[in-house]
């Protein structure tokens, strides 16, 4: 392969994005030099508009415009009782399209010990914060089931003590369809401890 600086560093950035290696980077790196018009230039000036208006809310963690403010925030007007609390933002949208919950959501950003971050970097105090001003009755707690989601989970709970909100947990255990056989040991126990009557 032809070795040129600016593919050779396209590949590298585009292979640092979740689920991509150095083989997928270069597909599609191909492919938008292939079609530069329809690709690279729309791209690129896309990029450079999210660079410019997009950031991170520093009340509820998910992303605003910078122009018209945070969607999240503007949810405020429907006066829920409840906030769950999410380590990122995919995991929101994972919970809207499912329509299973109707709330405000808190979105961490990440998890107590993931990438250095620390405990100011989560919005934990805005969190304390919002359930003391906006009158929420429950925080639901949807970190996940790693020992740094769990921990996060536990920090949480301790920074809330104060304040007598209701505070639980998704349930964790058997997955819809999923066979025994194919369930780790952490899983089962946790099934087995937190059963429910039949």
């Amino acid at each position: 392969m032809q070795k040129i600086s600016e593919i050779e560093e396209l590949i590298k950035l585009i292979s640092k994005l979740p689920g991509l290696g150095p083989r997928s980077a270069k597909r599609i790196v191909l492919k938008m030099i292939n079609n530069r018009e329809e690709l690279i230039r729309p791209m690129a000036k896309n990029l450079a508009e999210v660079y410019k208006n997009i950031s991170r809310c520093k009340t509820c963690g998910s992303l605003k415009s910078n122009i018209i403010g945070c969607n999240n925030c503007e949810n405020m007007k429907q006066k829920y009782s409840k906030i769950c609390v999410v380590e990122n933002i995919a995991d929101q949208w994972s919970i809207e399209t499912s329509s299973v919950y109707q709330g405000y959501f808190h979105i961490l950003g990440g998890t107590i010990s993931s990438n250095n971050m620390n405990k100011d970097e989560l919005l934990i105090n805005a969190l304390v914060e919002r359930v003391k001003n906006e009158n929420i009755e429950e925080v639901i707690l949807a970190t996940s089931a790693t020992i740094e989601g769990q921990t996060t989970a536990f920090y949480i709970q301790d920074s809330l003590k104060d304040t007598k909100v209701k505070i639980s947990k998704l349930a964790q255990g058997l997955p819809v369809g999923g066979e025994i056989e194919n369930l780790d040991d952490g899983t089962l126990i946790y099934a087995f401890k937190n059963r429910n009557s039949f």
